[in-house]
């Protein structure tokens, strides 16, 4: 019997190695197995647990704030697509985030949380809909654009949502591609929104710079 040399064998195994790791599936929350960049729809957040998701895996994001006390702030960095969680100066949190996009850009600046709603709707951005519930129009910026006859708006969902402007933007579970995608809105995968909805308050601190 021929045995094949030991250096072949490693080989072998190094192969199998990486051809499992190439076929493993994306990484995945320990509550419920969502995927970290959550698969929730083409243009506005409608969630679609279970749909085939094809984006770039999240080996960012962690949450490590749950029995961690002191004053919460937040800070978002555009330019580096993360928002960061601190209590009393201790980051205890990391997300990546998608935010406005050229024309539709996330404001700089200062701000505090002015509103919660873990079950908020846009007012401005969603779908039309007919009388049956089907979809006439997917990218639907209502006010700016005429309700097709016979159809009705439909707010696109923004759960646990924190307003941190006047003017609508705050931030909220929805869907990351990798980069900037949004209205204006700060997205973050849903897991992580729920994190920094439980620990915000009203006027907690929020900073937005490049």
């Amino acid at each position: 019997m021929i045995r094949p040399p030991f250096t072949a064998l490693l080989l072998s195994a190094a192969s199998l190695f990486i051809l499992s790791a190439c076929l493993s599936t994306p990484r995945t929350v320990a509550n419920g197995g969502t995927r970290y960049l959550e698969p929730f729809g083409p243009s506005h957040g409608q969630m679609s647990h279970g749909s085939p998701y094809s984006g770039p895996v999240d080996n960012v994001s962690y949450w490590d704030g749950d029995g961690v006390s002191g004053a919460p702030s937040v800070r978002i960095s555009l330019r580096d697509q993360k928002a960061y969680f601190y209590k009393s100066g201790e980051l205890v949190g990391v997300s990546m985030i998608s935010t406005g996009t050229e024309g539709r850009e996330t404001p700089t600046g200062t701000y505090k949380i002015l509103q919660k709603n873990p079950n908020h709707r846009s007012n401005l951005y969603g779908t039309f809909n007919d009388s049956a519930g089907n979809v006439v129009d997917d990218d639907a910026n209502f006010g700016k654009e005429p309700v097709p006859p016979g159809c009705h708006f439909v707010g696109a969902p923004m759960p646990y949502f924190m307003r941190v402007t006047n003017g609508g933007v705050g931030m909220h579970a929805g869907y990351l591609p990798g980069y900037p995608a949004s209205h204006g809105c700060i997205r973050m995968p849903e897991w992580m929104a729920k994190n920094f909805y439980n620990n915000v308050s009203l006027n907690t601190p929020v900073t937005i710079s490049y």
